[in-house]
């Protein structure tokens, strides 16, 4: 039987209890879908307690694949302690932004560290025990206000055998290099053992054994670049005709390598095949050596060194026929006798700064300054498939020119008057990273005449295994100390004083090869702080503006205060025109109104410009409001109108 139509065509009312029913079930599908998202949310905590989301543009919070390498290398557990002082991010907000950024990516380490890294946060109040343990690892604390009382933001670890490795403070300048800093530490902790540096070089770095027979004792005190790395590393020397390169040599040092036998440049090929690390200088013209007399007692006519065969194979050119001359950053020296001029710039030592430093690379980030002095160029071949990166660059106002011009009695005048900037510039130092060949594709050579071929020579590779890493300097006078250090003698005791960051800069560069193929793998990073750069040059524009207004009506002010000082003064009155009682005129009146009213004038102007100062950043603040407050709940609004006028199209289309 058919039921009939209730009337009217509307549809039949809803059985008794049907409201109440769907209530329940909405309940109970709310009921469900709670339980449904913490059940997930618990499911997830304990399943992907390790996955990360980085939507930062630089990716600062995904580790680098070189980190990972040596966390999954621990072997030993490692401990970090993490120092942070609370009243320093209360009283310096910029450092409280940053302590969460390194607590962040300390506890990311922890995670993926399979347990081997273990993270301590500790809050050292003043005078208490953890300020006293903080100082006894190595921590340095800062006043933060007249009170004197110190404040921490630290980083110490320790391993199994209780060695301890420090930052003393994290600094937020040096972001860009958190990552390396933090790796490098964990790093040290795992190999805790002096990296071994090999030095190979005819420069008396260590000094000149002649200084007794020269009456010159100074030639025979080491370089100070030898002793600061003779702080860090362990020292070995290398002798020129060495055919194989010990084992137990991390990063070999080639500085000036003149006429070496092939014999000891397959050495150095086998050595970077089997993985070390190399810094090699070379140099189109050594002053250290021309400034020095050879057997004969004149300097020699030789201070050119190349390693050509090794470098071309590699992919890289180090023409040793060509210096770059470069006019900014000139040093002044004294001119020749016969010239007008008592000083002029002498184009071929010059100091790099600025943009000539690459301070992506954790080796220049924090210098301010090197000085090179009758550098060359490195040149990437054509086609080679190493990766270049230049470290060290001329600026461009320099110049490639006959390395002749400076070799024998060079003309400072001369050099400056002939100078012709092509505006191009010159890489002087630079990374090289790939995988390379060797440069003797057929094997060993004939060893040298009258040596015999070592009988532990190891098997010949004819490729690197992996990445190798070698940095090249067409110059070796960054390690002379004349151009970067000034020595005196204190009361015995030598005292070097620093003008030029050459030592610091050799010191970097053993160091971050002497790391592991993961650390030096490591790039600077992205800022989590990032600044309002339209704010920023907003600020700027009107700060120029302030000023120059500000000086045009100081100067104003000041000169009308002046008149007003001299005619309140008045007009002598004594005999014989001495000055006596003073006497204003009518005129001399109006004048001091005058006056009085500038001065008033030219304060209102003041302020006013003062004001003017903020005004454009007030504007660009007050948008900023109006579109955080009412923009973006505005386009939410017209969104769900929208949203809601396409379903009520789209239940109308329904129902017709």
């Amino acid at each position: 039987m058919r039921a009939s139509p209730s009337p009217a065509g509307r549809p039949a009312p809803a059985p008794a209890g049907s409201g109440s029913r769907r209530l329940w079930s909405s309940a109970l599908g709310l009921l469900a879908a709670a339980g449904l998202a913490v059940g997930i949310n618990l499911l997830a905590d304990r399943l992907l307690a390790r996955a990360r989301l980085d939507l930062t543009e630089q990716r600062l919070y995904t580790l680098s694949e070189g980190t990972r390498q040596v966390l999954a290398g621990l072997k030993d557990p490692v401990t970090l302690r993490l120092f942070y002082s609370r009243r320093l991010g209360a009283a310096i907000p910029l450092y409280g932004a940053y302590a969460d950024r390194v607590r962040e990516m300390l506890q990311e380490y922890v995670a993926l560290s399979d347990g081997k890294l273990r993270l301590e946060l500790y809050d050292p109040e003043p005078f208490s025990e953890l300020e006293d343990r903080a100082m006894a690892l190595g921590l340095q604390g800062v006043p933060v206000d007249q009170s004197g009382e110190q404040v921490y933001f630290g980083l110490s670890g320790s391993n199994l055998v209780d060695d301890e490795r420090a930052i003393p403070f994290l600094q937020p300048d040096r972001e860009r290099f958190l990552e390396y800093d933090l790796t490098r530490l964990v790093y040290d902790l795992s190999n805790p053992a002096r990296p071994v540096v090999g030095v190979m070089t005819p420069l008396p770095l260590n000094g000149d054994p002649r200084a007794m027979m020269l009456r010159d004792p100074q030639l025979g005190r080491p370089q100070v670049v030898m002793t600061q790395l003779r702080q860090f590393f362990a020292v070995k020397d290398v002798p020129l005709d060495a055919q194989v390169i010990e084992p137990d040599i991390q990063v070999l040092v080639v500085a000036h390598p003149q006429h070496l036998s092939d014999a000891t440049q397959y050495a150095i090929d086998q050595f970077v095949m089997r993985g070390g690390k190399l810094l090699l200088l070379v140099d189109p013209h050594s002053e250290s050596q021309a400034s020095r007399p050879g057997p004969t007692g004149q300097p020699p006519a030789d201070t050119a060194s190349s390693l050509d065969r090794l470098l071309n194979a590699w992919g890289v050119e180090a023409p040793s026929d060509k210096v770059v001359l470069d006019l900014r950053g000139a040093w002044r020296v004294r001119a020749g006798p016969g010239d007008r001029v008592q000083a002029v710039d002498y184009l071929a030592w010059y100091n790099l700064q600025g943009d000539s430093l690459n301070r992506d690379d954790v080796a220049l980030a924090q210098l301010d300054q090197v000085t090179v002095a009758s550098a060359g160029e490195l040149r990437k071949r054509q086609g080679a498939s190493v990766e270049f990166t230049p470290l060290l660059t001329s600026s461009a106002e320099s110049e490639l020119v006959e390395a002749e011009k400076v070799r024998q009695q060079p003309n400072p005048v001369r050099l400056l008057a002939d100078f012709r900037s092509g505006g191009a510039r010159h890489v002087i130092a630079a990374r090289l990273r790939g995988e390379l060949a060797s440069a003797f594709p057929d094997g060993p050579p004939a060893p040298p005449q009258g040596q015999e071929r070592p009988k532990d020579l190891p098997a010949f590779l004819p490729r690197t295994a992996g990445p190798a890493n070698i940095v090249v300097v067409n110059d070796t006078d960054i390690l002379e100390d004349r151009f970067w250090v000034r020595v005196q003698d204190f009361f015995g005791q030598p005292v070097a004083t620093p003008f030029s960051g050459n030592g610091p800069l050799v010191g970097n560069l053993v160091d971050t090869l002497a790391g592991s193929d993961a650390l030096i793998s490591l790039r600077s990073r992205g800022e989590s702080l990032r600044p309002f750069t339209l704010v920023e040059d907003i600020r700027r524009t009107a700060d120029a503006e302030y000023r120059q207004t500000e000086q045009q009506l100081t100067k104003k002010l000041e000169e009308t205060e002046r008149r007003l000082r001299e005619l309140r003064q008045g007009t002598p009155t004594g005999a014989g025109g001495e000055r006596g009682q003073s006497v204003i005129t009518p005129e001399q009146r109006a004048e001091i109104d005058q006056a009085r009213e500038e001065i008033i004038a030219t304060r209102r102007q003041l302020r006013a410009v003062q004001l003017e100062l903020r005004r454009d950043i007030e504007g660009l603040e007050t948008w900023l409001r109006v579109v955080n407050i009412a923009l973006v709940p505005a386009l939410l609004t017209l969104f769900a109108i929208g949203l809601a006028v396409v379903r009520a199209r789209r239940r109308a289309a329904a129902r017709g």
